[in-house]
């Protein structure tokens, strides 16, 4: 069977870091680990391609060649989806479609074209879909029913499909599922709550493959919570400290953790000596009363900015992701944003207004209380410049204003700068040792770009060498990160502007708020 596999493209994002890419000479910052997965498990005797849209255009030739057609995405690919699935059916070519987005609305109008609909986790459901296909069936809808899989089975994703030239970043997956109970998360929905983890032995596999292939750049463990189940986490943890040591360091690590890893110093001290070089946290929001709201209540156990200062006392990057527009939530929200991540230094912080996704805890609340402004199938994801999709007990004005003033308060260019040196002065020194490396021809293009635009060209040429001199002297083994995230702010003041134009056209296609809106849904 020729299987093509397509991933779809997405929007522009906070994530996509297309100014930075242009600078390293990369396409995308990470590859579709999903359906290199899917690769894997099916059948290893057909021949399989894979095209990553946001890498190029899928040729007439591969088109022809294809006997299946294979599409995955989440909800902000939705669009591409479905044109993609069209240009299948146009060549009359049968297309199977599965991945988040199907899983978790396999009724939407976006994938009714599709022939075959795998949800849910294929471990499951791809066996029962390969069984179809040899049958000779048409199409089907395959789901778990709830069912969730054993993943110390899962075999090593088919990296060898990847242009792995294209990408900054690779992913990997230790776990998935988190214990936690977030009520606008959709993680648990998809993967629920009991983490899930392969054997150590699994995933240095994977290393090794990719190791074998060539890679020597960052790594990404997709989990979206690292440390959901800490036993595991710390039967893994030393085995990567191993194959590192063994290497020169050839990989760094990134990943996503709960906030009581600040509370776990062997963690901690154990993923700095495998080089994990950043963590995303979903921190949220500093106000208490809407962590609560959220049931993010783990967020409240303990003060937050000492969480963030642990953290990167041990040597690791915190990167964080914030949210404004919960009930209840008082005017300034954005304000307060600001001010707890200038003070805490963190040098990356993702905002976004507050979406419910499907059949998460939120959705079938604000559903029941008939606040949503949109269905299932209407459902746009999270995506930084999506407002609101359901009424919230404030003037959606208010809160996208509040958000646009946050957004570009963080990421002016000399605000940044600050920010980034305040940061890197508290940064613990790497234990870890690498092999020394000369740069690339691509890093001394990379490096005089920044020097140029930041150091000559705009008004941040004092502050730019006042800390690069100073960084050299008072914390030298951190003057390389250190560059590596000034120059973020390259993609950053891109995005403040796309913010700026695609919050002001949503505003002003809205129709005119009623002052009582907000006074009711607080008293309702």
């Amino acid at each position: 069977m020729r299987t093509l596999f397509i991933y779809p493209l997405f929007p522009k994002t906070f994530w996509s870091y297309e100014k930075i890419l242009e600078l390293v000479n990369r396409k995308v910052l990470l590859p579709p680990l999903g359906l290199v997965t899917v690769a894997a498990l099916l059948p290893q005797e057909w021949d399989m391609k894979l095209v990553d849209r946001n890498v190029r255009e899928v040729t007439d030739d591969e088109w022809n060649w294809a006997e299946l057609v294979v599409i995955s995405g989440m909800i902000v690919q939705k669009d591409d989806m479905q044109i993609q699935i069209a240009g299948a059916k146009r060549r009359g070519i049968p297309v199977a479609v599965g991945g988040p987005y199907a899983s978790s609305t396999p009724d939407a109008p976006e994938i009714d074209q599709a022939d075959f609909k795998v949800l849910d986790e294929g471990e499951i459901t791809l066996p029962m879909f390969i069984e179809a296909i040899q049958r000779g069936d048409n199409g089907g809808r395959f789901s778990a029913e709830g069912e969730k899989p054993d993943v110390t089975s899962t075999p090593i994703p088919r990296f060898d499909l990847l242009q792995l030239e294209a990408y900054d970043s690779m992913s990997v997956q230790f776990s998935r599922g988190c214990p936690f109970n977030c009520e606008f998360c959709d993680i648990i929905v998809l993967y629920g709550r009991k983490p899930r983890t392969k054997k150590p032995e699994q995933l240095i596999a994977e290393l090794q493959y990719l190791h074998d292939l060539g890679w020597r750049r960052s790594i990404f463990l997709v989990d979206d919570n690292f440390i959901g189940n800490k036993r595991n986490a710390k039967q893994l943890l030393p085995e990567i400290r191993q194959f590192q040591e063994e290497r020169g360091y050839p990989f760094s690590f990134a990943t996503e953790a709960s906030v009581d890893l600040a509370d776990d110093e062997e963690m901690m001290r154990m993923m700095h000596e495998a080089r994990f070089e950043s963590v995303f946290l979903g921190i949220e929001t500093p106000d208490e009363a809407s962590l609560e709201t959220s049931r993010k209540l783990q967020n409240t156990r303990n003060p937050l900015d000492a969480a963030v200062d642990r953290i990167t006392a041990n040597g690791i990057r915190v990167m964080a992701g914030f949210i404004i527009g919960f009930d209840g939530e008082k005017d300034g929200a954005g304000r307060r944003i600001v001010e707890f991540v200038t003070r805490t230094g963190i040098p990356a912080a993702m905002m976004g207004m507050l979406q419910a996704l499907p059949n998460t805890a939120l959705w079938h609340r604000l559903e029941k209380e008939g606040r949503l402004i949109q269905d299932k199938s209407a459902a746009k994801g999270v995506n930084q410049t999506n407002l609101l999709n359901f009424k919230p007990t404030r003037p959606i004005r208010d809160i996208a204003n509040e958000y646009v003033d946050a957004f570009c308060a963080l990421y002016e260019p000399n605000a940044y700068m600050d920010r980034v040196y305040s940061y890197y002065l508290k940064m613990g020194t790497p234990r870890w040792k690498g092999t020394s490396k000369l740069p690339t021809w691509t890093d001394i293009r990379a490096l005089s770009i920044v020097v140029w635009r930041q150091g000559i060209k705009r008004d941040t040429r004092s502050r730019f060498w006042r800390y690069m001199l100073s960084m050299a002297r008072r914390n030298p083994a951190m003057l390389e990160q250190f560059l590596v995230v000034l120059a973020h702010n390259e993609h950053f003041l891109e995005y403040r502007a796309i913010v700026q134009r695609e919050i002001r056209e949503q505003l002003e296609s809205l129709p005119p708020e009623e002052p009582s809106t907000s006074r009711e849904l607080m008293t309702a």
